[in-house]
């Protein structure tokens, strides 16, 4: 009788016992940590990756899978592709607590395109002639020509919504419409992001989320291993990932990226400019050593500066095939004595690995280059802001951003007007069969010049708990998106 009776008490025990909730918060790991968390005034993808349908929100979005859906626009339409009708969600507040309405998308379109603006996706705007408020939840954007592309554009994290009363602290305390508001950032360290109560759509399932920054492969798979961080969506130590896989703690996850990976030459050194030494040294380069070598295996070789999975890809490859003989040959053409080529590298380890290895493979053929190792802001200000470079190694992940080949104040100081017609045609036309016909037309003029050398299309890496959901595979852009991710236990 005694041991039925405690029996009984343990069943009672056990059924009285709360069932353990899900955990409502995550730690995800990023490798470089923003410099500032403003995505209209800043060019580093870092930023976007902690902000962009989290904090930040646009008239559009990106979706998991690449396509344009509605944002802070719930619908939009347009007769001619110039004209464009944006009809804004009614009940949208900032964190603030600041009603979102139609003049604060005037406010920051007309910013975004003002002559004094810093924003690093300019050109986005370009071609935006009037904004204009027809009601509080009506927008009218008149473009200066046909862009059927614009929607899209508007999807990019440098097209966010902001509101004039806030903008003033928006690098290091960002205040927008999304999902979660800024928590704390602790420098060197970990960014906070909160759930935001008063948001205007589905509630997250997350009530907070730390980006930790670890940029150091190693650091990296011991963090995983100790269960210090949740998720790493972009793991930077490939050759432990056979390991993870195979720990049931772990999920791996291997998709695809808009990152283009290219060693980027600047055309305004004197023998950079020349095309035949260019093409010397897109043949010096072996992109499956460099795939092997740096990402262990994971990456798609790329020949032009567009990603593999996109319909109008072309795979121009052969036109810069590994043939180290063919380019001591283009070198003894020219006659010129090529000096010491700077090679300048941010902190990626796809950069700091595939770097060495280009260094070799140049110095193979008789091209002799000097590394140095660049934090990620001193990179951003010489190389990127200031061109004071001849060589790099970095990898483009905005969609569709072929387009920055036409521009005059690029980094690369890139210079074809057939290729900046072929831009502008691309900019008016609304025929998908032409506007495709036109992406291929473009990838060709830049592998034939070898603009650069393009080295593979950078896969998307990323290890999670088993328990986490809805974290993004793929990256149609940089981002961590947070809206869809919760635990199943």
């Amino acid at each position: 009788m005694l041991a039925k009776l405690m029996q009984t008490a343990a069943l009672a025990a056990i059924l009285a016992t709360p069932a353990l909730a899900a955990p409502d918060s995550i730690t995800l790991a990023m490798v470089l940590e923003p410099p500032n968390l403003d995505p209209t005034g800043g060019a580093a993808a870092a930023i976007d990756e902690v902000v962009y349908a989290n904090v930040f929100e646009g008239l559009t979005r990106i979706a998991p899978d690449g396509s344009v859906k509605p944002g802070l626009a719930e619908s939009w339409d347009s007769a001619d592709g110039q004209t464009y009708t944006f009809r804004l969600r009614p009940g949208v507040t900032f964190h603030d607590g600041a009603a979102f309405d139609a003049q604060d998308v005037v406010f920051s379109l007309d910013r975004a395109r003002a002559p004094d603006s810093t924003n690093a996706q300019k050109t986005l705007f370009e071609g935006i002639e009037t904004v204009e408020a027809l009601d509080p939840l009506t927008v009218r954007v008149t473009l200066k020509a046909p862009d059927g592309g614009f929607p899209f554009k508007m999807a990019w994290g440098d097209a966010v919504m902001v509101d004039e009363a806030s903008v003033a602290g928006i690098a290091t305390r960002p205040v927008g419409t999304g999902p979660f508001r800024f928590g704390e950032w602790r420098q060197g360290d970990h960014i906070r992001l909160d759930a935001f109560e008063g948001y205007w759509g589905e509630k997250p399932a997350l009530k907070a989320a730390t980006f930790r920054f670890i940029a150091d492969p190693s650091a990296a798979f011991a963090a995983m291993m100790a269960g210090d961080i949740d998720a790493f969506p972009i793991y930077p130590a490939p050759e432990t990932l056979a390991q993870l896989q195979a720990d049931p703690r772990f999920k791996v996850l291997v998709g695809t990226t808009e990152g283009e990976t290219i060693l980027a030459m600047n055309h305004k050194h004197p023998a950079l400019a020349q095309a035949k030494i260019r093409e010397a040294i897109a043949h010096a380069v072996n992109r499956q050593e460099i795939i092997d070598g740096a990402m262990f295996g994971y990456g798609t070789p790329i020949g032009t500066h567009f990603a593999p999975h996109h319909p109008d890809y072309v795979d121009l490859t052969a036109k810069s095939q590994y043939d180290p003989e063919l380019a001591k040959t283009l070198l003894a053409e020219t006659g010129a004595q090529i000096p010491t080529l700077r090679l300048a590298l941010p902190p990626t380890p796809y950069a700091r690995r595939g770097g060495e290895i280009v260094a070799a493979e140049l110095r193979a053929v008789g091209i002799q280059t000097q590394i140095t190792n660049m934090e990620w802001a001193q990179w951003l200000e010489q190389v990127f802001k200031n061109a004071d470079y001849d060589l790099t190694i970095i990898s483009h992940v905005e969609p569709m951003d072929i387009g920055i080949y036409a521009r005059k104040d690029y980094y690369f100081n890139y210079q074809n007007p057939a290729f900046d017609e072929t831009m502008a045609r691309l900019d008016a036309a609304t025929d998908p069969a032409e506007r495709s016909a036109l992406l291929k037309q473009a990838q060709e003029i830049i592998a034939g010049d070898h603009a650069n050398a393009f080295l593979f299309q950078l896969a998307k890496t990323g290890v999670a708990k088993a328990e986490i959901e809805g974290l993004w595979e793929n990256a149609p852009m940089p981002a961590n998106d947070l809206t869809q991710v919760h635990w199943t236990q």
